[in-house]
């Protein structure tokens, strides 16, 4: 996550909690008047439409208040659905063996996006396997990761 959307998520965990449930990460999408910003919430049994509304309705009276984007946006609140959204290194941890995709903010070796396996975790880099071949990739250089579901588990 952006630095942006870090300071985002960690002004609304709170409010998430407070509902009962787990806030995954926060995602903002600038586009004009069209800009998004989204939430992705968890919790052991699941998550339905009534958990997104209440969720949306905590969330929304904080943003009210705090004011923390100038401009106009829209704001949903998401379960992770099957190709699960990363943003932290514990939720990482928790796919190793599992295939993911990768997008990276730098290229490395002329490539930015990468789909393998997640083999380990050392220290803040992701050991990702494609092609039979190992990659290093950096945690702070992650664009955006997600869960690759596996439809035959």
């Amino acid at each position: 996550m952006a630095k942006f959307e870090q300071k985002l998520a960690e002004m609304l965990r709170p409010a998430v909690e407070e509902v009962g449930k787990e806030l995954l990460g926060v995602e903002f999408i600038s586009a004009g008047n069209q800009s998004v910003l989204r939430l992705f919430i968890d919790h052991e049994n699941g998550i339905d439409v009534d958990d997104c509304a209440e969720v949306s309705r905590q969330v929304g009276a904080i943003l009210d208040v705090e004011d923390p984007i100038s401009s106009e946006y829209n704001l949903e609140v998401s379960s992770p659905g099957l190709d699960r959204p990363l943003f932290d290194l514990p939720q990482f941890q928790a796919v190793i063996g599992e295939t993911i995709n990768v997008k990276l903010s730098i290229p490395l070796n002329g490539r930015r996006k990468f789909k393998g396996i997640l083999e380990a975790i050392e220290n803040d880099t992701l050991i990702v396997t494609l092609d039979n071949q190992e990659f290093e990739l950096v945690f702070s250089n992650i664009d955006k990761a997600n869960l690759v579901h596996n439809f035959d588990k």
